[in-house]
């Protein structure tokens, strides 16, 4: 398959711990409302902890996709990584000037409303409140 043609993914194929999750920048010195507009949203399996499920991960991973949203820039869109050694990271097909952006400690994270998350953009922290979380 070639990285521009992504084949379609039906939720029904999907094992029923996937979910759809929205999370956007926190306060923080620039923000100090946060801002709805600059946000993620990621398909991923959760486990019963609300912990990203690597072995799900793993069996189904061209489903654990994302988007970025910034405003004024159209989403960029990716997938979601699992690192040698365990670190999740988010990977943009054919972006060449976007790096990779890394979860902080994404694997102890529990992904439920209200909850904080950090994300290494281009070599700075950023924090993160998961704004919803849904089934698909």
């Amino acid at each position: 398959m070639s990285k521009t043609q992504r084949q379609p993914i039906l939720n029904s194929s999907l094992p029923p711990q996937f979910r759809q999750i929205r999370i956007a920048l926190a306060r923080e010195p620039g923000h100090p409302d946060g801002d709805a507009e600059v946000a993620y949203i990621m398909v991923a399996p959760l486990d019963a902890e609300d912990r990203i499920d690597a072995k799900l991960w793993k069996a189904h991973r061209e489903a654990c996709r994302l988007a970025r949203q910034r405003p004024d820039e159209p989403d960029r869109l990716g997938h979601l990584v699992h690192r040698p050694g365990g670190s999740w990271a988010f990977h943009y097909d054919g972006e060449g000037e976007l790096a990779d952006e890394a979860g902080y400690h994404f694997n102890d994270e529990r992904f439920t409303v209200g909850e904080y998350v950090s994300i290494s953009e281009r070599g700075k922290m950023h924090t993160y409140r998961v704004t919803t979380v849904s089934h698909l």
